[in-house]
C-alpha cells in the first residue's frame, strides 16, 4: 500500500510539472503572438516586421514540435485532470479557467487551418496584409474571443501557480496592469491594420490579396470542422468514463464514512476530503486550490489511524512549515481508507457569513498612543476612558474619511484596514491620507491634552500593504472583523519601530511604491522582521504631512 501511495504521488508531482511546462511553453507563444498584433498600433508595416521575427521563432521544426508537442499534451493533461476530478464542484476561478480552457481548442480550429494549415498545404502567406481583411468581414469577433479567453486562461494558470509567492503578491498590481493591456493593445492592433489596409490598398502602395479558391476554402472548413468534432468526441468519451466510474463505485458500495462537525456523509474509496466537502456542499477554505501549497483547508482527524496513509512529501513540507501536531491533515491530500471524524481548522467564507479565508490584497495601518503608562500612572480611569475616546475618535474619523475600516480597538491602539473595496494602489493612496489626517487630528486635540493632564499626547503609525486573510475571526458569539497574516504582523512591528527612529511614521516601500509616492530625502532603512527571509525596506517619516500627496 505504502509502495502504491508512493507511485500515486510521484504520478501526481510528473503531472503538474509537465502541465506547468507545457502551460508555460503555450503562454508564451500566445503573449509573442499578442504584442505582435500590438505593432499594428504602429503601423502595418512594423507589425509585418515583427511578424518575420515571430516567425523565426516559432516556425522551425524544434519549434513546431515544441508548440504543438506542447498543446496536444496540455489538452490530454487537462482531460486526465478532469476525469480525476471525484466532483466537478470548485471555486469560481478554478471554474472559469476550466471552461475557457475547453473552449479554446473549438475556436482555434478555424484560426490554426486558416493560418498555419493553408500555409502548409496552399503555401497561402498568413501575412497581415491578407489576413486582416480576411477575418475583418466575417470572423474578427471570433479572432479577439480567441486570443482574449487564451490569454485569460494562461494568466489564471500562472496566477495559481504564483499566488503564495510574496514577490508576487507585491507586485501583483504591476501584472494585472499587464494581464489586461496586453490583449487590449493586441485588439487594438488589429483594429489599426484593418483601417490602415484599405487606404493603402487606395493609394497604390499595397496589393489587395485575392481570397482563397472555394475549393481550398471548403476544404480547409472540413478540416476545422473534424477538428471541433474530434476535440468535442474526445471530451465526451472522458465525461462518459467519469459517469461510468461513478456508477460502479456506487454499485460496488466501497464507501466511508466521513463526519464533519453535525454531519456524516459517504464518499467513495480514495475521495480526499475536500472532494468529499465539495461533493456535498460543505463550505472548505482551500486557497491553493487542493495543490498542498498551503495550509488553509488542513483539519482535525480524530479516528483510526490505520485508515489515514502517511502525508506524503508536499504535504509533509507544509505541515512541518505550520508545526501541525500529528492529528492535522491537509484535506486536499488526505484520502482515508476508512471511517474518521474530520473538523476544519478554519472557516470558510460565506455571503452570509464571512470569515477569515477571503485572501486580498489590503493595507494595513497601526497607530499608537505614546506616553501611555506615565499617563496611566498619574491619572484616574475615567480620565483615561475619556482620552482614549478622543484618541479612537479621531483616529476613526480620519480612517473613516479616506476610505479605510477601523477594525480593532486594543487598549491604546488601533488597526485599520484599506483595500476591502479597492485596488492595491489605491489603498496605498488611501492609508497615506489617513495617516496624514490622523496627524491633523491629534494636532487639533493636542493643545488641549497638555492643559487637561499635562501632556501633549504623541503617537506612532506602521503601513504596510501585502496580502492578508480578511473575514470575522473568534468564538462562537464572540465574532469581530479582522485580518490575519504576515502584512499584519509586519504592520505592528513597523509601528514599533516609530519609537527606535523618533518618528510619527515608519511606511514601507510597497506602501509608497503602490501609491505612487517619491520618499525624496525620506530616511530609509532596511530592517529584519521576524520569519521574513529577506530585509524590509522602509521609511521613517518625521511627520506625516511631509510626504507628498499621491
Amino acid at each position: 500500500m505504502a509502495d502504491s501511495l508512493s507511485s500515486t504521488r510521484s504520478h501526481s508531482l510528473l503531472v503538474r510539472r509537465l502541465r506547468l511546462a507545457s502551460g508555460l511553453v503555450l503562454f508564451l507563444f500566445v503573449a509573442t503572438h499578442l504584442l505582435n498584433h500590438a505593432l499594428g498600433l504602429v503601423s502595418l508595416q512594423v507589425a509585418e516586421q515583427g511578424r518575420t521575427l515571430f516567425l523565426a521563432l516559432w516556425r522551425n521544426w524544434p519549434a513546431t514540435i515544441a508548440f504543438y508537442g506542447a498543446f496536444l499534451l496540455h489538452v490530454a493533461l487537462a482531460f486526465v485532470a478532469l476525469y480525476e476530478r471525484h466532483t466537478l464542484r470548485m471555486p469560481p476561478l478554478e471554474a472559469l479557467r476550466l471552461a475557457i480552457g475547453l473552449f479554446v481548442p473549438v475556436l482555434l480550429a478555424a484560426h490554426f487551418t486558416g493560418s498555419r494549415v493553408a500555409y502548409e498545404l496552399y503555401g497561402v502567406e498568413d501575412s497581415y496584409a491578407r489576413v486582416v481583411p480576411a477575418i475583418w468581414d466575417g470572423s474578427v469577433l471570433r479572432q479577439l474571443v480567441l486570443l482574449t479567453i487564451a490569454w485569460l486562461h494562461g494568466c489564471l494558470g500562472i496566477h495559481f501557480v504564483l499566488r503564495h509567492k510574496a514577490r508576487y503578491r507585491e507586485g501583483f498590481h504591476l501584472l494585472y496592469a499587464a494581464m489586461v493591456v496586453v490583449p487590449v493593445l493586441a485588439a487594438l492592433g488589429l483594429v489599426g491594420m484593418a483601417h490602415e489596409i484599405p487606404l493603402r490598398v487606395a493609394a497604390g502602395q499595397l496589393t489587395a490579396y485575392p481570397r482563397s479558391a472555394a475549393a481550398d476554402g471548403e476544404q480547409l472548413r472540413f478540416i476545422s470542422n473534424w477538428l471541433v468534432l474530434l476535440f468535442g468526441g474526445a471530451l465526451a468519451v472522458v465525461l462518459l468514463l467519469r459517469a461510468g466510474r461513478a456508477q460502479r463505485e456506487r454499485w460496488l458500495g466501497r464507501t466511508i464514512a466521513l463526519a464533519y462537525p453535525g454531519r456524516v456523509v459517504e464518499v467513495p474509496r480514495g475521495w480526499t476530503v475536500l472532494e468529499a466537502s465539495r461533493a456535498h456542499g460543505i463550505p472548505h477554505l482551500s486557497l491553493c486550490g487542493g495543490r498542498a501549497r498551503c495550509s488553509t483547508c488542513r483539519v482535525r482527524v480524530e479516528g483510526d489511524v490505520a485508515s489515514l496513509p502517511p502525508p506524503g512529501d508536499a504535504e509533509l513540507r507544509t505541515l512541518q512549515r505550520i508545526r501541525a501536531t500529528p492529528d492535522i491533515r491537509l484535506a486536499c491530500q488526505l484520502r482515508p481508507e476508512g471511517d474518521v471524524k474530520v473538523t476544519p481548522l478554519l472557516r470558510a467564507a460565506s455571503a452570509s457569513q464571512p470569515t477569515a479565508g477571503a485572501e486580498r490584497e489590503v493595507v494595513v495601518l497601526f497607530v499608537d498612543l505614546r506616553r501611555w503608562t506615565s499617563l496611566s500612572e498619574q491619572h484616574l480611569p475615567h480620565d483615561l476612558a475619556y482620552v482614549l475616546d478622543q484618541f479612537f475618535e479621531v483616529v476613526g474619523e480620519a480612517v473613516r474619511s479616506c476610505g479605510g475600516v477601523p477594525n480593532q480597538f486594543i487598549g491604546d491602539s488601533v488597526m485599520a484596514l484599506f483595500g476591502l473595496d479597492h485596488d492595491l494602489p489605491t489603498a496605498c493612496a488611501q492609508a497615506l491620507a489617513a495617516a496624514r489626517a490622523i496627524e491633523t487630528g491629534m494636532e487639533c486635540h493636542r493643545e488641549r491634552m497638555q492643559q487637561e493632564f499635562g501632556a501633549a499626547l504623541e503617537f506612532g503609525i506602521g503601513l504596510h500593504a501585502g496580502a492578508a486573510a480578511v473575514g470575522e475571526v473568534g468564538w462562537r458569539e464572540t465574532r469581530t472583523f479582522s485580518a490575519v497574516g504576515d502584512t499584519v504582523n509586519t504592520a505592528a512591528r513597523l509601528q514599533e519601530l516609530c519609537k527606535s527612529y523618533g518618528v510619527r511614521l515608519v511606511v514601507s516601500e510597497q506602501v509608497l511604491r503602490g501609491a505612487g509616492v517619491e520618499a525624496g530625502g525620506v530616511a530609509r532603512h532596511e530592517v529584519d522582521v521576524r520569519g521574513r527571509v529577506d530585509p524590509l525596506v522602509v521609511y521613517a517619516v518625521g511627520t506625516p504631512s511631509a510626504l507628498p500627496a499621491a
